[in-house]
């Protein structure tokens, strides 16, 4: 190893079953390259740090000489000589010539970038066939404290965070990139019919107040029990996987032009029950009657082709119960490899799990962690909510933001919060007796009014105006859609 050779000559090998992956010769011309121009440094701290070395002198090398240019010090094999003259292994390699011989046999510096990957991929392939080995180990040695089902959760956890290491930093980005960046997606949503920079929700007057759902954001759809918001949720859901379209985007890239792939995280509906209410809406025929099989034969016939039609819609649903923030975007990731992802609704974000013991610094856990995913794997993030009882309590019932529960922190962390209100369910409870007319032909007159009408209410939206949306409500197939104007004659309803 004293011997410098070109890393062009040798590539990186595996020489016998017992030699991990590793290429000690771009170790060496990185080294190398780095301690002849501490500028390069900066290229490659953000794929490699000195626990990715195979030689462990080279990883000392490495983390000295990180240290010293962080300090705004020079690393050179001069400076370095001083932190490293009584280390053992750089001994055996020749003392500090050694570091003299590095800076001088260091061909390039184009290429670092390169070889910071190749040393990085070697060493997760180490990692791989060590994770190998242990889940080999454990599963040979029968012990009753170690579940089979609990080792295959491990060693998936492990297996997702090896995949997550390694993504470089974006760091600082030039306002020129920024501006490019922000004029693309301009003419992006310029170029799109109806001008949405985002995904379609199929519904034409939230798309308007929203801009449609956009990539990176955490949206927040809260209300209180029975007002549908997981029937508005599973609405929009079904809205994104019917319209979705595969082809080449404006900048010249394969991926979704229309719609997009869901993944629908349904934390306290079974799957089958969640796909019933979808159907229900396809087929129009009332979920309870799917539910008790009270179908005539002509309404089978139709919920058996809404069934058939709905099977090539790229939706995906997870009903694990309380699953922990951790494993919610370990599995997000994996679909998003797998099959693509384009949207994420997740009901409902109480029901999920963090770390903390305390439930207040839980609920910001888990609210920080779905915007980390909306931000990480770049889609728009619906999570439902719960609001406080403090509603039932005020005359006027319409929810606001001090109304979410545990609502610092996802107040905070969310992008656009909105409220689903249906005042027909309120005024339904508050019927006069038969024998007070007067009042029961104003009741009746209000309840005609509000029949068949819900309203979403955008408290909150960093990027665009607050205010409300009035929709249509069809309760027997708990389908939102839109509402007609007076001024249209057809009265259309419905999506697109």
């Amino acid at each position: 190893m004293n011997e410098i050779s070109n890393i062009e000559q040798v590539p990186a090998q595996v020489q016998n079953a017992d030699t991990m992956p590793h290429s000690v010769e771009a170790e060496q011309q990185l080294l190398g390259a780095i301690l002849t121009n501490n500028d390069v440094y900066d290229r490659v701290a953000s794929v490699i740090g000195p626990q990715h070395f195979y030689d462990p002198v080279h990883a000392r090398i490495y983390e000295i000489a990180a240290a010293r240019i962080a300090k705004n010090a020079l690393a050179s094999p001069v400076t370095l000589k001083a932190f490293m003259e009584d280390d053992e292994g750089l001994k055996e390699l020749g003392g500090p010539a050694y570091l003299v011989n590095l800076a001088a046999a260091s061909i390039s510096a184009f290429a670092v970038r390169d070889y910071a990957q190749m040393i990085y991929d070697l060493a997760i392939r180490r990692e791989l066939i060590g994770l190998g080995r242990d889940i080999s180990d454990k599963a040979a040695k029968v012990d009753v404290a170690s579940e089979p089902r609990e080792q295959i959760v491990e060693a998936e956890q492990k297996l997702y965070k090896l995949s997550e290491q390694g993504q470089t930093e974006s760091g600082f980005v030039s306002f020129l990139k920024a501006v490019t960046e922000a004029v693309n997606t301009a003419n992006a949503a310029y170029q799109r019919d109806g001008g949405l920079a985002g995904v379609s929700t199929g519904l034409i007057d939230l798309d308007k107040k929203l801009g449609g759902l956009h990539p990176s954001d955490l949206l927040i759809l809260a209300g209180r029990p029975s007002m549908g918001k997981t029937s508005l949720a599973t609405n929009i859901a079904f809205n994104v996987a019917k319209a979705y379209k595969k082809g080449i985007r404006p900048d010249g890239t394969e991926g979704t032009v229309q719609g997009g792939v869901v993944g629908f995280y349904s934390l306290e509906m079974s799957s089958e029950q969640l796909a019933a209410r979808i159907l229900s809406e396809a087929a129009e025929v009332p979920s309870e009657q799917i539910r008790r099989g009270d179908m005539t034969e002509i309404e089978f016939r139709r919920f058996v082709d809404a069934a058939k039609s709905l099977e090539a819609c790229p939706l995906f649903i997870d009903d694990t119960p309380a699953l922990p923030i951790s494993q919610l975007a370990a599995r997000a990731r994996r679909l998003k490899r797998t099959h693509g992802l384009d949207l994420l609704i997740i009901d409902y974000l109480q029901l999920c799990r963090g770390t903390a013991d305390n439930r207040v610094q839980e609920i910001g856990e888990i609210s920080m962690g779905m915007k980390a995913i909306a931000k990480e794997l770049n889609i728009p993030v619906i999570a439902l909510s719960q609001l406080s009882r403090t509603v039932e309590s005020r005359d006027d019932k319409r929810p606001q933001l001090s109304d979410l529960r545990e609502s610092g922190s996802i107040e905070q962390d969310a992008d656009v919060v909105m409220f689903v209100f249906r005042e027909e369910y309120y005024v339904e409870r508050e019927k006069p007796s038969d024998d007070r007319l007067e009042e029961m032909a104003a009741w009746q007159e209000r309840m005609e009014r509000l029949h068949a009408r819900a309203e979403v209410i955008i408290g909150k939206q960093r990027h665009g105006p607050i205010g409300s949306v009035d929709l249509s409500f069809e309760g027997q197939f708990t389908r939102f859609g839109n509402l007609a104007k007076p001024w249209q004659q057809d009265g259309e309803e419905g999506g697109y």
